[in-house]
């Protein structure tokens, strides 16, 4: 009997995830909230970056076709069966005038922008923002993340209130910046070794 792609890649992703549950229920029933055509690319990039992401019980997926007023940064708990929605910041470099919507994605050095692709990330370290966690690029679309220092962190213009008070958020270097009371969740959730994914489910 033939499968799709796409049901093969769901039951790779429920067999690796660790065995806490005897049906680990996948992307699509834990976090519905993401279009499926942005969680079949977030599944093909677990798929295909295997061997690097070692970690697969919790991954994360950001959907940039959402203004930054809204949700748009998925932890998706693979096992449980949940998934919780956080506020993101996006780069200067992908919203030059400012709207709160990302435009375009860059890798390159010096955008200021934010890239698309895979992530895996890595060691947490207290930085200018204080706790934050590095990311390596795995696609070409981000393979210049590290030496951009494009990394997980906290920042005061990610905050609720500056969403509520502006319509949008403000806006980072290329780096995925989180509210102040946000990131210790996205810290101790999205561990060293595991998936990041980022792009736009409009693509």
């Amino acid at each position: 009997m033939l499968f799709s792609r796409r049901q093969a890649l769901a039951g790779c992703l429920a067999a690796c995830a660790a065995p806490l549950a005897a049906r680990p229920p996948g992307l699509a029933s834990a976090a519905p909230e993401i279009p499926p055509a942005l969680a079949n690319r977030a599944l093909e990039a677990l798929f295909r970056h295997h061997q690097a992401i070692w970690s697969r019980d919790m991954i994360a997926v950001a959907d940039f076709a959402l203004p930054s007023s809204t949700p748009r940064f998925f932890l998706v708990d693979i096992v449980r069966g949940s998934a919780t929605a956080l506020l993101v910041a996006h780069g200067k470099g992908s919203d030059p005038d400012h709207s709160g919507m990302l435009h375009s994605f860059s890798d390159a050095v010096g955008s200021a922008a934010t890239s698309e692709g895979a992530y895996l990330t890595g060691e947490s370290y207290d930085g200018v923002h204080g706790p934050s966690r590095r990311l390596a690029g795995l696609d070409p679309s981000n393979a210049h993340a590290e030496e951009r220092a494009i990394v997980i962190h906290s920042a005061w213009y990610a905050n609720p209130d500056v969403a509520v008070r502006q319509g949008k958020l403000g806006r980072s270097d290329g780096c995925f910046a989180f509210g102040e009371q946000d990131i210790a969740l996205v810290l101790a959730r999205l561990g060293r070794g595991r998936l990041l994914y980022a792009g736009r489910s409009d693509a």
